[in-house]
């Protein structure tokens, strides 16, 4: 089935333009095609009919006669606790982080950025270690490594010794 939210009697939906923006309402009634009436009892919205261009359809039904009184759907809404069940879909917490951001000063914006810009520099560095050492059998990428292997100091002594010039000169002598 390719539609599951319907409009119908029951159904919350949020206003998406106007004074009631932001707020969440029920169908009561289908006035006409482009029309419905509208009641939000717990968010503050009278009665009134509104355009569904101006509404965004959610999951929550709730089950009244009807165009029943606004006592009635107060009663079905604070049964199904939809303020609750509202507060933890995605949808809210979006819309209240954005609701937040817009409201940041300045000052508030330049901390976040630099926040920001540190995370993002660990997130880097942690990847770029990652992604050195997740090769297995010591390529990385398909590719050899390029890396030099450490050496040890014994190793290191070895290096910086010379043999003295004369001693080459006479074995190619011999």
């Amino acid at each position: 089935m390719p539609f599951q939210r319907f409009v119908e009697t029951g159904r919350v939906a949020k206003c998406s333009h106007g004074p009631l923006k932001g707020k969440l309402v029920t169908i009561v009634d289908c006035i006409d095609p482009n029309r419905v009436l509208v009641d939000g009892p717990c968010t503050g919205v009278p009665r009134q009919a509104y355009r569904l261009n101006n509404l965004h359809i959610t999951k929550f039904v709730l089950r009244f006669p009807f165009t029943a009184p606004t006592r009635v759907i107060r009663k079905a809404w604070k049964a199904a606790d939809i303020n609750a069940k509202w507060a933890e879909t995605t949808w809210a917490k979006n819309a209240k982080a954005q609701e937040k951001r817009s409201n940041l000063n300045d000052f508030d914006r330049f901390k976040l950025r630099v926040a920001k810009r540190s995370r993002n520099r660990m997130l880097t560095v942690q990847f770029r270690k990652m992604k050195r050492y997740a090769s297995i059998d010591g390529t990385l990428h398909g590719k050899k490594s390029v890396r030099k292997p450490k050496l040890w100091k014994d190793q290191l002594a070895k290096r910086k010794t010379k043999k003295p010039a004369g001693a080459k000169a006479t074995a190619a002598a011999e």
